[in-house]
């Protein structure tokens, strides 16, 4: 089978990307909506036509994302809800509270490296349980109403930082072993890619596509966990020690959410399901230790998609 492309590349932004689709009558979900690539994700959607609804930790901070969003696009119908994907009882609030279809779901809140082990009161890992499983709950939840859109797109943001940790089944949550924060956040990014490829074969039936994505190397609040040491192995800061607005081969927000917006409305991927994107189009299968970028073949693993299936229902269900 070929590999996905696109007419659009590493260097296009949202707004090119959501150029000419009309949404109008669609309503569409972003997780982490208040700054960053959430924050382009859902202004490009607004600008197509689409109702959109920011997910947010910070409620103040996501009604300013929409005030912006309402006076760049026109569109009046921004709306904010409150969602602590670390949470349980705010996804399950925000789920059961929902109405009406979802039309596109966009997954797109993470936190990263944390420098020590953490985690929620049902025992589970920080990032783990950010970044994979409270969007798992979201998704789950959100089941119906994604089946009554009658062609839901699922976006599921993941990370190149995949390719640092295949699911330890294990020992996911650093019981036994020492907690390493790359580790932590490789693997919580590897089951968000896993997840996607469950997804889209248990609910194809339901006319439900579903995709993962690494948005390329953006500057947000993602890195607020960094050190300066850190910072500076990754090229994020000047010989100074300051935080550089787009480091040399990082992207834009504008430029990170492109892939994003293309999965979640762009009649170029119509109909496509379970793949994992970068760039603007289907990513290499490459070996991790090869470079930056493309997917490891173990998130793409239709046995250890199926095991992470069963074990996110199980943790869920306690």
């Amino acid at each position: 089978m070929s590999r996905i492309t696109t007419p659009f590349h590493a260097q296009s932004t949202a707004a090119e990307v959501i150029d000419g689709v009309d949404l109008t009558g669609k309503r569409a979900l972003v997780t982490g909506g208040a700054s960053g690539i959430g924050l382009e994700t859902a202004r490009a959607l607004a600008s197509g036509g689409a109702e959109v609804t920011l997910a947010v930790r910070n409620t103040d901070a996501g009604e300013r994302a929409a005030a912006e969003i309402r006076a760049t696009t026109g569109r009046d119908d921004v709306r904010v809800a409150l969602l602590d994907l670390a949470d349980r009882a705010t996804v399950d609030a925000f789920t059961a509270g929902w109405t009406g279809p979802l039309h596109i779901l966009v997954n797109n809140a993470g936190v990263m490296a944390l420098p020590e082990l953490t985690t929620t009161p049902e025992g589970w890992e920080t990032q783990f349980a950010t970044n994979h499983l409270g969007h798992a709950a979201l998704t789950l939840g959100l089941h119906e109403a994604l089946v009554a859109a009658r062609g839901a797109r699922v976006v599921v943001v993941s990370s190149s930082a995949h390719l640092m940790s295949p699911v330890v089944f294990d020992d996911i949550h650093f019981a036994s072993r020492p907690y390493e924060a790359w580790s932590a956040y490789g693997q919580s990014k590897t089951a968000a890619i896993l997840f996607t490829v469950a997804l889209a074969k248990k609910w194809a039936a339901d006319d439900i596509t579903a995709n993962a994505l690494h948005p390329g190397g953006i500057m947000t609040n993602l890195q607020r966990h960094l050190d300066e040491a850190q910072l500076r192995f990754v090229g994020a800061v000047d010989e100074q020690g300051r935080r550089l607005d787009v480091p040399p081969g990082w992207k834009t927000p504008q430029q990170g959410a492109a892939t994003s917006v293309l999965l979640a409305a762009s009649p170029h991927v119509r109909g496509v399901s379970g793949h994992y994107f970068e760039d603007c189009a289907e990513a290499v299968v490459t070996e991790p230790g090869t470079g930056l970028s493309g997917v490891a073949p173990y998130a793409l693993d239709a046995n250890d998609a199926d095991r992470l299936w069963d074990e996110t229902v199980r943790l869920l269900q306690r």
